[in-house]
């Protein structure tokens, strides 16, 4: 299987201000590692503020000004440059934003899709993909803030797949969708990965995640937790970290069991495990031991001194 996106190592850190002229640099991502092959769907599942987000704006080149990266982005093989990210945005990289205020408020729906184009081909290509997620034709005409919520979420998704892209990065691509929409747009991206192409599935919904991915990364506080093929989800016990397990039994057909505390804020982590205050079974070295690294066992990946343990809850 080709590999069409791959990061190692990457971590990205926030330049503040505070009082004048006192600087503090704030690491929201921390040596985060995963990769993304052609026709493979990897989901993303974390909680708000573990850094799905900002991974997305890394990939695209797209973080804010006082914003620094390190570590390594490869697509298709090749260094992923902020310029090798402009150039492919839009074209083999596509982008499902968060957030329904990237429709242009001024343009109609129908240019915005087809980017200006006068080829009948490209306005066939988004009749069909409009068609394809429920809008009508005279969805074209409308201007955003003439859409539902709901309708200008589809209308994000269909502009990002009319083309061909290799590569789609959907961040929390379903909120506000009902059931049956959500499940059709992600019926679309397994058939677009099953005709080759790489999906990242940025979301807080592990149930939701399951119903479609070939591989899961669980975020935790900026870093890579864990890493697993889907099915592994299917038995508590064959999953590796303390979170990862926890996420599992807090699932309504599991119990609904949620575990006190929240995660550090970025400003708060310290050396160890950042997962150290949640954890039943934490051990003096989770705390100490200045990085934990991601390590490969039991056919998936996972940051953690202890994993495999049974979780107490």
């Amino acid at each position: 299987m080709e590999t069409i996106l791959e990061i190692e190592h990457m971590s990205v850190f926030f330049t503040q201000y505070e009082r004048g002229i006192r600087r503090r640099i704030l690491p929201v991502i921390r040596d985060l590692t995963l990769s993304v092959g052609a026709g493979q769907i990897v989901a993303v599942v974390g909680a708000s503020g573990s850094g799905k987000s900002l991974l997305a704006h890394g990939i695209l080149g797209i973080l804010p000004y006082n914003s620094h990266v390190e570590g390594t982005i490869r697509y298709a093989g090749e260094l992923l440059t902020p310029e090798r990210s402009a150039e492919l945005r839009g074209r083999e990289i596509a982008l499902i934003p968060q957030g329904v205020n990237y429709l242009d408020p001024l343009m109609k729906i129908g240019p915005q899709l087809t980017k200006g184009s006068r080829e009948e081909k490209v306005h066939r290509r988004t009749r069909r993909a409009l068609e394809r997620y429920g809008l009508g034709r005279e969805t074209a005409e409308m201007y955003p803030f003439e859409l539902s919520g709901g309708m200008a979420r589809r209308v994000l998704i269909a502009s990002a797949v009319t083309g061909t892209p290799r590569l789609i990065i959907a961040d929390e691509p379903t909120p506000g969708l009902d059931a049956k929409a959500a499940e059709r747009i992600l019926g679309h991206f397994r058939e677009l990965a099953d005709e080759g192409a790489g999906i990242l599935f940025i979301t807080h919904d592990l149930e939701l995640a399951l119903t479609v991915a070939d591989q899961v990364a669980v975020f935790y506080a900026g870093e890579t937790i864990e890493a697993a093929p889907a099915e592994d989800f299917s038995d508590v016990s064959r999953l590796r970290h303390p979170f990862t397990k926890a996420l599992w039994h807090a699932m309504p057909e599991h119990g609904f069991n949620p575990i006190s505390g929240a995660q550090p804020y970025p400003d708060e982590k310290a050396h160890g495990c950042p997962f150290a205050g949640q954890c039943s079974e934490c051990m003096s070295d989770c705390r100490e031991t200045d990085r934990i690294p991601l390590r490969e066992f039991r056919g998936g990946m996972v940051r953690c001194l202890y994993p495999g343990e049974e979780t107490v809850l």
